[in-house]
């Protein structure tokens, strides 16, 4: 499962070959969530509420690399980072 980035102890992921709706996962700590690309919105887990709004506006922030990082994983090539939020 190939990492894309990280920030504030959050880990995000992209797996191959994943299931629809294009989503990413976002780990923090003992949650684990799937988060939709477009629109931003928990599918999957719960995050603290703070940790919460930092994957979202992350998510708002990098939504086209997101949807790109989505489509490569679907077609088994190597993802790109995104940066982290700051």
């Amino acid at each position: 499962m190939p990492r894309v980035s990280e920030f504030y102890g959050i880990a995000v992921y992209m797996y191959y070959k994943e299931h629809a709706p294009p989503h990413f996962h976002a780990i923090y700590a003992q949650y684990d969530t799937e988060i939709g690309i477009d629109p931003i919105r928990l599918i999957e887990g719960i995050l603290p509420r703070r940790v919460q709004s930092m994957v979202f506006e992350w998510a708002a922030m990098y939504q086209t690399e997101l949807r790109e990082n989505w489509d490569l994983a679907r077609a088994g090539l190597p993802l790109r980072k995104i940066p982290p939020l700051e």
